[in-house]
This record gives structure tokens, sequence and C-alpha cells, in this order.
């Protein structure tokens, strides 16, 4: 087992703690999700994740840098945004596909207060973790109380249905999809710690508008989510808060079906802009 040693204060706790099966069975988490839709984080983003983990009352942070090609990296600059803001109880651990997960590190993720995902890929990141004991850990530390945050492709791999970003139709990636046409945006299965939505990221710099309507479109039932940069959700239930510097877009489907000509879809959507502290139930059910 390789052990991560930097010149950042990590906290090494990993085998401190003990499986809780205490919420074995239980539907309704405890805890709340910080979805970030990548670029910097201010530190009043980065103090509000502290706040809701109570980490100034205890507790510690844990890193999954998978999503990065370098993951090594990825703990240290996750890691700093914390410490520089006086919470040095962090730790990460670079979990690879195929090998078996050290069970002190699964315990210390089952029992940290804050999890978080760092950008990068998400489809490399849930090839590591998908069907593994490490989603079982995230899941159960989520359902014990902890915040789950993630930035970028740590954003993407919140909801069920993932967007991976790849185009089926036009394998030449693109930031922005060109146009709205059936059968060209590619899912795989995410976390599903969100499952009444989908999730995009980057949204306003980079113009994703396109995409999250094809993904609406094509999914009736639940509404698509974009997370600018420097901004997040702060997700508790069914009610989302916006936490940042920008604006946070909500598409929701209003008709019975969507219609397809020549491969292009057309339809009824429903657009939400929200700001910083505003609120907005996630669901589309009445």
């Amino acid at each position: 087992m390789k052990i991560y040693k930097y010149y950042l204060p990590i906290l090494l706790i990993a085998s401190l703690f003990l499986i809780d099966k205490s919420t074995a069975g239980e539907s309704t988490p405890k805890g709340k999700l910080f979805i970030i839709g990548g670029g910097s984080r201010p530190d009043a983003m980065v103090n509000r994740m502290i706040n809701e983990a109570e980490l100034r009352k205890g507790g510690y942070v844990f890193i999954l840098p998978m999503a990065s090609e370098d993951a090594d990296s990825a703990i240290i600059w996750s890691g700093t945004q914390f410490i520089k803001n006086g919470i040095s109880r962090v730790i990460g651990y670079n979990f690879k596909s195929g090998e078996i997960a050290p069970n002190n590190w699964l315990d210390s993720l089952r029992n940290a207060s804050l999890i978080y995902i760092s950008g990068g890929d998400q489809a490399r990141f849930m090839k590591v973790v998908s069907g593994t004991p490490v989603y079982d850990a995230i899941h159960a530390a989520y359902q014990k109380g902890a915040i789950v945050a993630g930035t970028s492709a740590g954003a993407a791999v919140m909801s069920k249905m993932m967007i991976t970003g790849n185009e089926l139709l036009h394998p030449k990636y693109n930031e922005t999809f060109k146009c709205i046409e059936s059968g060209n945006i590619e899912f795989a299965e995410g976390l599903g710690l969100i499952n009444n939505a989908i999730i995009d990221q980057h949204f306003v710099i980079r113009s994703r508008h396109n995409r999250l309507i094809t993904a609406v479109l094509e999914n009736p039932k639940v509404p698509g989510i974009g997370i600018d940069e420097s901004t997040a959700i702060l997700v508790s239930g069914n009610r989302a808060e916006v936490v940042g510097n920008s604006q946070v877009l909500v598409f929701r489907n209003t008709g019975k079906k969507s219609q397809l000509k020549a491969g292009k879809m057309g339809g009824k959507i429903q657009l939400e802009i929200y700001l910083p502290g505003d609120s907005f139930k996630i669901s589309n059910s009445k």
C-alpha cells in the first residue's frame, strides 16, 4: 500500500476508525452534497464547505483524486484550499482500478466529515469506483451525515445519469455541442448521490446549453442543472442553494414528449436562472 506524504500537514488517521454499521439500510441520507461547477474556489465557498461539515469542531477531509491524471498533485492542490482556511486534518488516497482497497483507508472514507472529489475525467473516476467497496463507502458516509463535495468531473459524477462529455455522433471533442440532436449525448452511470437531476459543469463560461438541453429533451422526467465556474449548489434533500460567484441554470422539460425531425429535437423547455443566495426545488414533481 502506498501512502502519500507531502509537505502539507496531512493528518494520517486512516486506521483510527471502525466501520459504523448503524446507518445500514437508511433510505434518506443525513448528509449534503456540495457540487462545484469547476474553476477557482473562492475562500467564501471553501469556508461554506468547512462550516457545513463542522470541521472546526473536529473531523477531517478525505480527498479522492481518481478523476485526475496526476493523483498526487490533485491531493496536494485540493488539500491546500482547506489548509489555507485553517483545516489541517486532511488526508487523501488514490484508490486504483483492479486493486483491493485497503480496509483502513475504506474505514477512513466511511467516517470522513467531508469527502472531496477532484476534477479531471469523470469516466476515469467511475472506472475505479463503480461496483467497488469505495462506492459503498462514499454512500455510507453520505447516509451517516458527511458532506460529499466535488468539482468539475467531481460534480459530474454526483448524478446517477452522468454526462461523460463525449458526443456519439461527433467523436472529436468539443466543449460545446454545436446542435441539439437525438442520439448524440453519451451517458454513463455515476455515483447516484443525486437521482432526480442531471448535472453539468463549467456551464455558462463554456456555453454548454445545447448539451444539457439535449439531455433534458431525451430524459423529460429529470431537470438538467448547469453550474457555472466558481459556483456551487448545496443540496439537502430536494432543495438546492446557490453558493459562489456566478449562476446556476436549470432546464425542465415541460412537454409530454420531444419532437424529432431529421435527427434534430424540439420541445418545450423551461429555463430558470439562479444567482448566489437563491434556492430552488430540484425535482420536477409538484
